[in-house]
């Protein structure tokens, strides 16, 4: 199957977008997926905001990114955006750094006046850095996702299940050529 790295553009180790990935982590895992998590908080800052890209942690994520056959991206959403830490983050990626890749793109906030910056936001990135296939992302309500002390999250039923839809379609984007086709409109 496919290796999948996984990034979560929270700033926040409370993060409910981190733990929403994790548990997709989890589904893409069973479905036969090589699924590598990563928390872009846990890149040293100086090399973020710097755009140092000799550093050997930069480097390290540029190398993942290039072994991935695909990505999960997911982003609170900030003032009508994806985070900022994302964007240094993608910013430190060769311009191609996606070339041939399928990319998953999910988002959290507080409103669903914030529903359109996955596609107006985060999609011409993603685009932009040359991927292959963009498949259909998700928005999930802050208040939708219940964050638990141990770790663990919660998800409405009805955005869980949406959830696990856009999960299925990005893994079967995956399994074998043509079934990206059945994405793209």
């Amino acid at each position: 199957m496919s290796t999948v790295l996984s990034i979560s553009g929270s700033p926040s180790a409370a993060s409910r977008t981190a733990r929403l990935l994790r548990g997709l982590d989890s589904r893409l895992a069973v479905q036969g997926h090589q699924v590598i998590p990563l928390d872009a908080r846990t890149l040293p800052a100086e090399a973020l905001l710097h755009a140092d890209f000799k550093h050997p942690e930069i480097i390290r994520v540029t190398q993942l990114v290039a072994r991935a056959d695909a990505l999960v991206i997911g982003t609170p959403v900030y003032k009508a955006a994806y985070s900022g830490l994302l964007k240094a983050l993608l910013d430190l990626l060769p311009q191609y750094a996606l070339e041939g890749k399928t990319v998953l793109p999910l988002a959290t906030g507080g409103s669903t006046a914030h529903v359109l910056a996955i596609d107006y936001g985060l999609r011409p990135v993603l685009a932009s850095m040359g991927a292959a296939h963009i498949t259909p992302g998700w928005f999930v309500l802050d208040k939708h996702i219940e964050a638990r002390e141990d770790g663990s999250v919660v998800v409405d039923p009805a955005a869980r299940e949406a959830l696990e839809r856009v999960a299925d379609q990005f893994s079967a984007a995956l399994s074998g050529p043509g079934s990206a086709d059945a994405f793209a409109a």
